[in-house]
C-alpha cells in the first residue's frame, strides 16, 4: 500500500513545474544528490544506482514484495478483519485490487534489497524527474536506517505507519523543496496539505483504480505522504540540523498531534490480549488500528468528520483480534483512552455508528456501560470498563448465536 501514493500526487506536483525536464536521468541524479545531502544533513555513503524496468517486471516485483512482506495467509486474515470493521466491501479481493492499483500508478521505486532505484520504461519525462527526486531520498535513508526492516514489521500496524510517515514524508518534502523552492512552500499554499488532497482527488479521472478504491485504501495510502510531510516540516522547524531516525515517532497519534511528539511525548499503551474464549476457533489474526484508522472507522460509519476527529483524539492504544468460526468470522477490539470522558465519548459514538451501519438497529440489551445489538446475522456488544485503572472500550462482533464473552478483561495487560 505505502508505495503508491507518490504517483497519485504527480498531477499536483507536475503543475508546479519540473525544473529537470529534458535532462537525462544521470544528470538529474547528479544535480539532486548535493541538494538533498545539504537539506537532509546526511551524505551518501555510496553513489545511488538506477536501472530501467518494464511494466511487466514492475508487476513481478510487486508480487514478490507482497509475498515476502505480507504472506497470503496473513493478507487474507487482515482483509477479513477490515471487512468486519466495515472498512472494506465484502466482495473485495484485497491482493488483486492492490496489485492492480500499484501497477496503475507506479513509475519508479527504490528497492532496499538491491539498493537500486528502478524507473519504469516509457514513463513521461516530467514524471521521471519527480520520481528520481523522491526515490533518491529513500536511497539516502536506506544508507542510515534499514528500510527493509521497517517494511516487514509484523502485527504493529500503527507503529509501521508512523515509521512510513517519516520516510515518505521526508521524501515528499525534499521532492517539493527541489521543485517549488523550500520545505515550507506547501505550508504557505492556501489550504496546505488539505488543498493537496483535493488536487489529488480532482485528478482521479486519470487514475480509475485509485478513484474506485474504498476510503480506507485511499486514506491509508495518502497518510504517510501528506501527514508525514507535515510532520517532517515541523521536525525541520523545531529541530534544525537533526534527523528523525534516532527518535522515531511510534504512533500515528504522534504524527497527527505535534504536541504529543515535540512537546510532551505521549507513547501509546501496549495492549496484550489473552487467548480468545470459545470453541472452533481458527485463523487467528492480531493487530492494531491506531488513532488514524480509528478515526477512519468512525468516519466510515458516521460520515461526520468533526465527530470522527473528536472521537479518536483521546486514543491511547488499541488491539484487535479476528478469527474464523464454523459460523463465520468474528472480531474483538479493545481500545484504551486518555481519560474516562474520552472513553465514554467513543462508547457513545460507537452506538451511533452501529445504528447507521446496520439500518437503525436497536440494542437488545442496554445496561450501564454495556449495549448488545442483534442485526439478524450478527451480534455486536460494546462495553466500557476499567483495566488496571485505565478506561477501555471493548467492541465485539460475532456471528448470531455465539457468545460475545470472548475476552477475559482480567487477563488483559496494559503496558505504558
Amino acid at each position: 500500500m505505502k508505495r503508491a501514493v507518490q504517483l497519485s500526487a504527480v498531477a499536483f506536483l507536475i503543475s508546479c513545474g519540473d525544473r529537470t525536464a529534458g535532462k537525462p536521468v544521470e544528470q538529474r541524479v547528479a544535480d539532486a544528490v548535493p541538494r538533498l545531502e545539504k537539506s537532509i544533513g546526511l551524505k551518501f555513503k555510496e553513489p545511488p544506482r538506477f536501472e530501467a524496468r518494464s511494466k511487466e517486471e514492475v508487476r513481478a516485483f510487486l508480487e514478490e514484495r507482497f509475498a515476502d512482506g505480507l504472506p497470503d495467509v496473513e493478507l487474507r486474515a487482515m482483509e477479513r478483519a477490515y471487512k468486519r470493521f466495515g472498512l472494506l466491501p465484502d466482495t473485495l479481493d484485497l491482493k488483486k485490487f492492490m496489485l492492480a492499483l500499484l501497477t496503475e500508478q507506479i513509475v519508479g521505486y527504490y528497492d532496499p534489497t538491491t539498493n537500486v532505484l528502478y524507473l519504469v520504461q516509457g514513463a513521461p519525462d516530467d514524471v521521471v524527474g519527480i520520481t528520481v527526486a523522491h526515490e533518491l531520498v529513500h536511497a539516502l535513508q536506506d544508507q542510515y536506517i534499514d528500510l527493509d526492516s521497517l517494511q516487514t514489521v509484523r502485527h504493529r500496524n500503527d507503529r509501521q505507519v508512523a515509521a512510513q510517515s517519516v520516510m515518505e514524508g521526508q521524501a515528499m518534502i525534499e521532492q517539493i523543496a527541489g521543485m517549488i523552492g523550500g520545505s515550507n512552500s506547501v505550508a504557505n499554499l492556501p489550504g496546505g496539505w488539505e488543498r493537496v488532497r483535493d488536487l489529488i482527488r480532482s485528478s482521479q479521472g486519470s487514475m480509475p483504480i485509485f478513484a474506485s478504491a474504498p476510503m480506507l485504501i485511499q486514506e491509508t495510502l495518502l497518510f504517510p505522504y501528506l501527514s508525514g510531510a507535515e510532520f517532517i516540516r515541523n521536525f525541520k522547524e523545531k529541530r534544525p540540523g537533526a534527523v528523525p531516525f534516532n527518535d522515531m515517532p511510534v504512533s500515528t497519534e504522534q504524527i497527527l498531534h505535534e504536541d504529543r511528539y515535540f512537546l510532551s511525548r505521549d507513547d501509546p499503551t501496549t495492549v496484550t490480549l489473552p487467548p480468545i474464549r470459545g470453541a472452533g476457533i481458527s485463523d487467528v489474526h492480531e493487530n492494531d488500528l491506531g488513532e488514524f484508522e480509528t478515526r477512519l472507522f468512525l468516519f466510515q460509519h458516521l460520515r461526520d468528520r468533526d465527530a470522527a476527529f473528536r472521537g479518536a483524539a483521546g486514543w491511547d492504544g488499541d488491539r484487535f483480534v479476528s478469527w474464523a468460526t464454523p459460523r463465520g468470522d468474528a472480531l474483538a477490539w479493545l481500545t484504551v483512552w486518555d481519560t474516562s470522558v474520552d472513553g465514554a465519548e467513543f462508547y457513545d459514538l460507537l452506538d451511533t455508528a452501529i445504528l447507521k451501519r446496520f439500518d437503525s438497529v436497536k440494542p437488545v440489551e442496554a445496561a450501564s456501560g454495556r449495549r448488545v445489538y442483534s442485526t439478524g446475522s450478527r451480534t455486536i456488544a460494546v462495553s466500557v470498563a476499567d483495566v488496571g485503572g485505565r478506561p477501555v472500550v471493548m467492541y465485539v462482533d460475532v456471528p448470531a448465536g455465539m457468545s460475545t464473552d470472548v475476552i477475559d478483561l482480567k487477563k488483559v495487560v496494559l503496558d505504558e
